[in-house]
């Protein structure tokens, strides 16, 4: 089942660049540098283990003046060659250092593209800026793109220290990209809708909303679901591929970085506040919550109905007690018919995005396009 469920991810997710557009190549002392790209001050580039066995390449712009480092995770259609000029752009505009990677199967890393993969890669990423560079976590930005939100969120739910993050045209979840699906199922990919209320720091979001690729819906609902909101942007008329072209693009990023070197780190909290980073989470099982609350008001109730009883007869406290079984069992029919109607309306959606899931895999991609080709636009 587990096979089944990464081919089906793969088909869907991941769209390399092929052949790769930059390649890999070591000077006379050593030092690796990127070609088909031109040289520029300040770029490192560094091939990283994974966990998992692969070899991913990844790029480090340095700045002087930076506070703070961007971990970047890039869309699905794009490699460190396509995405090389934005880097040295966002790090010299946003004073940060910059690290880039490009997963598993992308450009010139080894092994295959999968959803596991990807998260044995940004913890690869990550490893080698608090090793390698000596970043603290809680100087580090991560900044999930499209399909990169993926492996984003997933990394920033296991680091409690982290400064912020950053979703940039973000997906609920790789199913619900297809299909408005109201639930997870076993083989969606990138469960970011279960993920993002577990993330304790800051999180701006950005979507464009003519998206056509990712609907924007995906990034204000995962904006709502956020512990700790920044000001999202919805940049009016931006797409899928093109929100770096717009002037508040970068204006409210710089924005966002100024306010997180102003605030202070997170610290530990204590364990109450893990409790409350399950409340925003929503799923089709906690949708039934309200109505455990209103049976347990009722229980109240009958708690204090029955404080009251010791002043009837006995007689006269049978037909109390019948009467109460016949609401509750008119309740739990109630309750019953609720859920037999739920259940009835269930099937009928995972059946349909089944059968239509290889015909949608065929025709839909989450970022299948040359998004980065105009490069001197954007410079």
């Amino acid at each position: 089942m587990g096979g089944v469920t990464s081919t089906m991810a793969a088909k869907f997710a991941f769209y390399p660049p092929d052949p790769p557009s930059y390649g890999v190549a070591a000077e006379a002392d050593g030092r690796l540098v990127m070609t088909e790209v031109p040289r520029k001050e300040g770029v490192e580039v560094r091939r990283i283990q994974t966990k998992r066995g692969t070899e991913i390449v990844a790029m480090y712009v340095k700045n002087p003046a930076a506070k703070l480092a961007v971990l970047y995770s890039h869309g699905n259609a794009a490699d460190l060659g396509q995405m090389y000029e934005l880097f040295v752009e966002l790090s010299n505009h946003l004073r940060v250092n910059l690290m880039g990677y490009d997963y598993s199967g992308y450009g010139q890393s080894s092994g295959k593209a999968s959803e596991h993969n990807t998260y044995a890669d940004i913890e690869a990423a990550y490893q080698c800026l608090v090793e390698t560079y000596g970043t603290q976590e809680e100087d580090i930005v991560l900044y999930g793109q499209s399909v990169g939100s993926g492996p984003t969120l997933d990394l920033a739910t296991r680091l409690p220290r982290l400064r912020a993050v950053i979703l940039h045209s973000p997906i609920l979840s790789g199913l619900r990209v297809m299909y408005p699906v109201k639930r997870t199922y076993w083989f969606d990919i990138y469960k970011n809708i279960d993920k993002i209320p577990l993330v304790k720091c800051p999180v701006l979001v950005i979507h464009g909303t003519d998206d056509e690729v990712v609907d924007c819906s995906h990034g204000k609902q995962l904006w709502e679901l956020c512990q700790q909101k920044y000001e999202p942007l919805w940049i009016k008329g931006g797409n899928h591929c093109n929100l770096e072209l717009y002037p508040e693009y970068i204006r409210h990023l710089k924005r966002f970085i100024s306010t997180i070197e102003k605030s202070p780190a997170i610290k530990d909290e204590p364990t109450e506040s893990s409790s409350h980073s399950e409340t925003p989470r929503v799923s089709s099982d906690q949708l039934e919550l309200p109505r455990k609350s209103t049976n347990d008001k009722e229980k109240t109730r009958r708690s204090t109905d029955r404080r009251e009883k010791p002043r009837r007869s006995t007689e006269r406290r049978e037909k109390p007690r019948s009467s109460i079984d016949r609401k509750e069992r008119s309740r739990k029919s109630i309750d019953n018919s609720d859920l037999a109607k739920d259940n009835s309306d269930q099937p009928e959606k995972p059946r349909k995005s089944i059968d239509r899931f290889g015909e949608m895999i065929r025709s839909v991609g989450l970022c299948n396009i040359d998004c980065f080709k105009d490069s001197p636009s954007r410079a």
